[in-house]
């Protein structure tokens, strides 16, 4: 009994310590959502990210919140020699910031760190051929930890930005892969709004992968990029890209794949102008 008198008032202070935490948390996100991008970084967004000038301007403004709450919150590092600056900062964090429009989602919450290179980097990746493991060296434009950092190629994120048409977008598919792991498994099923949600997602996207792998083995042309076909995790990222930037050719040749996109995204882009 003697030992409870002094066990329960230490929880009560560490649940009113966690509780105050939380809310001063909410409090500095709340301010940060209210507070108006500087208009440098209007133009930053403008000039690199064509895709924000056809958004209707309540989505532009809720982005501009969401993009300053991301960069109080993540850290961005330079590699191979390249210096950050606010433009490389917020032409990445516009993109990302794209996927969490209209969701009550966390801001990529086992995220800490971008890592940036000027261009394509050299990264080694072990791959298995039968019982037999390769390791060997990689190239590659970007890259998502489930852990870990998010790691980007400067260069291709202006490239893919700037062209709204081609389905390639290397920040939003990265970022996609971030919304994927955050149930701790990279399989294609981020986590939904409800429980209902998983079956009709998990029959349509199942579909439309199987329908991807058997049009890339015959070499035949899709709206989804041939990548998205590698596995249910690359689909989704794959997707993810199509329904931003060709969301009418997604919507005519990928109706229900569209749809369930719509609905996880809470966005309909074929609509934008």
């Amino acid at each position: 009994m003697k030992n409870l008198i002094f066990i329960i008032p230490s929880i009560i202070l560490i649940v009113a310590i966690i509780v105050a935490r939380r809310l001063m948390r909410n409090a500095r996100t709340q301010k940060l959502r209210a507070t108006p991008l500087p208009d440098e970084w209007i133009k930053f967004i403008e000039n690199n990210v064509p895709l924000y000038k056809t958004m209707p301007q309540d989505l532009k403004t809720q982005l501009g919140g969401l993009i300053q709450v991301f960069l109080a919150g993540k850290k961005f590092e330079g590699c191979a020699g390249l210096e950050i600056t606010d433009e490389i900062r917020v032409t990445i964090a516009a993109q990302a910031c794209m996927l969490l429009l209209n969701r009550k989602t966390g801001f990529f919450p086992k995220l800490r760190t971008i890592l940036v290179y000027p261009g394509a980097y050299v990264a080694n990746q072990t791959s298995r051929q039968g019982f037999i493991e390769i390791e060997g060296p990689s190239t590659r434009l970007g890259e998502s930890w489930q852990n870990g950092p998010v790691v980007l190629a400067w260069d291709n994120v202006k490239h893919g930005a700037w062209n709204i048409e081609d389905g390639h977008n290397v920040v939003m598919h990265e970022f996609a892969h971030q919304l994927d792991q955050e149930d701790g498994s990279a399989d294609g099923a981020p986590i939904l709004e409800n429980h209902s949600c998983y079956g009709p997602w998990a029959g349509i996207l199942s579909e439309e992968y199987q329908a991807l792998q058997s049009k890339t083995k015959g070499r035949n042309r899709s709206v989804l990029d041939s990548y998205g076909a590698t596995n249910p995790a690359e689909f989704f990222a794959v997707a993810t890209e199509t329904f931003f930037e060709k969301p009418r050719q997604m919507q005519k040749k990928h109706p229900e794949l569209y749809d369930e996109l719509k609905n996880y995204y809470k966005l309909d882009p074929a609509k934008w102008k």
